[in-house]
């Protein structure tokens, strides 16, 4: 123990020491510790870690904590004050530490949750007109007809679907010029049903909730496509911007206000 150690922490020492185990036992555990060296395993270690150490520490063992953070790869290092190893009543701030670092790795595990991302968003036009002029049943197998012809072409456009809501399609691309290319082709492969169906192209940050794509990005491609009129592709700035060389023209639409969504966007429609 340290010269700074009080009474109480000898007697603390002495009483964990034979608690922890019998003699021959503390022999043992003291040979193997002298013996195992993990220095080198340190750069290895790739999960969040926080390194702490008491003030009295720094003559002692203990003293290299600084030494083993600057060895782990984004390790962080605290210092907490007090004369003892042993943990006291007073040292609330080492908990206070551990919670602040618990919570800043939990906010940047969403963080990593979040990536770029192309989302498509289809509906049909006056559906509910359609289903009542139909009837249920030539309602439903026109629907099943609109699902195979769009799950096909999402296919085609390397498209994953996300989420069917009755008579529209949520899905996302690691593109946008084949996002936008998908939703074109969806449009000419269904009007020969008699369905119009209007789309809506965004890209920007998604994040996963509970294994769904969600976030902001995803409320604005949603909301753009419901601004596209009967067999019109709305695309935002950011998409417009992205395909330049592609091959894909657009027609300025002007700035608009997207409900919930902070600020105006400009929107653009697919012209070829």
């Amino acid at each position: 123990m340290s010269h700074e150690s009080t009474e109480e922490d000898l007697e603390t020492w002495a009483r964990w020491s034979r608690l922890a185990a019998s003699p021959q036992a503390a022999l043992a555990i003291e040979r193997v510790q002298q013996e195992v060296d993990v220095r080198s395993l340190l750069p290895q270690i790739l999960s969040p870690t926080l390194v702490v150490m008491k003030e009295g520490d720094r003559d002692r063992s203990w003293g290299a904590a600084p030494w083993v953070a600057e060895q782990i790869p984004g390790a962080r290092f605290i210092e907490i004050p007090g004369p003892s190893h042993f943990l006291r009543a007073e040292d609330s701030l080492l908990f206070e530490e551990i919670d602040n670092f618990v919570s800043g790795v939990s906010e940047q595990e969403a963080v990593f949750d979040r990536v770029l991302a192309t989302v498509l968003f289809t509906d049909i036009v006056d559906s509910t007109q359609r289903a009542v002029e139909l009837g249920d049943r030539s309602w439903r197998d026109l629907l099943e007809r609109h699902h195979a012809t769009v799950r096909a072409i999402l296919a085609r456009y390397r498209g994953t679907e996300i989420d069917t809501a009755g008579d529209g399609f949520f899905a996302t691309f690691d593109g946008p010029a084949r996002a936008v290319r998908a939703a074109q082709h969806i449009i000419a492969a269904l009007r020969p049903l008699g369905l119009e169906v209007r789309a809506g192209v965004h890209t920007g940050e998604v994040q996963t909730i509970d294994g769904k794509v969600g976030g902001l990005g995803v409320v604005i491609g949603a909301r753009i496509g419901a601004l596209a009129g009967s067999s019109e592709v709305f695309v935002s700035q950011t998409v417009k911007d992205l395909v330049a060389g592609s091959g894909l023209t657009f027609e300025d639409r002007g700035a608009q206000e997207l409900k919930g969504v902070p600020d105006e966007w400009r929107v653009f429609v697919a012209t070829g």
